[in-house]
């Protein structure tokens, strides 16, 4: 007996939506159904024990707010989830992580090297070199702001100024020898100049301290550049001597840039000088 082919699509489609329902109807649904409502929990004529199965409920209200006090709570909750998502740019824009990852940067190009150390070692290592350098201004921050804040002494906006005042002394103090840019900006806005650094609006600060960075950052990464520029342009006069304008010079000059930096301890001096340039 032959059977159509359609017959056997309409059976396979049958089976699947059985399956379908065995797979997602939840437990608690069909052990319901078997079960009805009141049964209490104990054992079947096979003695199977019986639980009741119970589904959480979930309840999500959403109410308009009648008072201003409400509103200013909704706009208060707003803005600490937007300074949440932008926490990784406020810690490298506002801390010495920047000058830190550029430099270290420049002295994996000045040495030649590609893929060695990876870049999120290069990261890390700038990351962990900013707590260490940042641990006394964290920490006047968690006392002074974070803890007081959790413990119900202070609102959200004493909070801020008593989060944003270490941030700013230690921008101040970045800038305290080259206060240019705080110039630069101030007569941009348009704004009086200041008779302190305090009187400088954080919103200025902050522009003017990350261009005082990328400055300060290229300006050693050029002093770290120049004994393996000096390294190249003689392994390259050695090269055209010689007749060998065909060998890349990089391949020849990258192992002496290695043994150099070995032997004068890079890393340490690198390190040393980055933290005397930040604590100065």
């Amino acid at each position: 007996m032959r059977v159509s082919v359609l017959s056997v699509y309409k059976r396979r489609c049958v089976l699947c939506a059985f399956c379908a329902v065995l797979l997602f109807v939840p437990p608690a649904v069909l052990s319901a159904q078997q079960f009805p409502e009141g049964a209490a929990a104990g054992t079947t004529e096979q003695g199977t024990t019986i639980r009741n199965a119970t589904v959480p409920n979930i309840e999500v209200t959403i109410t308009q707010p009648t008072t201003g006090r409400e509103v200013a709570f909704s706009v208060q909750l707003l803005v600490v989830l937007t300074l949440l998502s932008l926490a990784p740019s406020i810690l490298i824009l506002t801390t010495c992580f920047l000058r830190f990852s550029i430099v270290l940067d420049f002295i994996k190009r000045a040495l030649s090297l590609q893929q060695v150390p990876p870049t999120a070692v290069l990261n890390g290592i700038a990351l962990f070199m900013t707590f260490f350098v940042m641990w006394p201004t964290f920490t006047q921050i968690y006392d002074r702001s974070f803890r007081p804040l959790s413990n119900g002494e202070l609102t959200l906006e004493q909070a801020y100024e008593q989060a944003a005042s270490p941030l700013r002394r230690f921008m101040y103090s970045q800038m305290s020898q080259d206060p240019s840019y705080i110039a630069l900006f101030m007569g941009m806005g348009g704004m009086e100049r200041p008779e302190t650094l305090a009187d400088v609006p954080t919103h200025v600060l902050i522009p003017a301290y990350i261009l005082h960075e990328l400055t300060v950052a290229f300006k050693i990464g050029v002093y770290l550049y120049i004994p393996f520029i000096i390294i190249d342009m003689v392994v390259a006069g050695i090269l055209m001597s010689m007749g060998m304008m065909m060998l890349p010079p990089v391949q020849i000059s990258m192992p002496f840039k290695l043994m150099l930096f070995v032997l004068v301890d890079g890393w340490g001096l690198l390190t040393q000088q980055l933290f005397v340039s930040v604590m100065r």
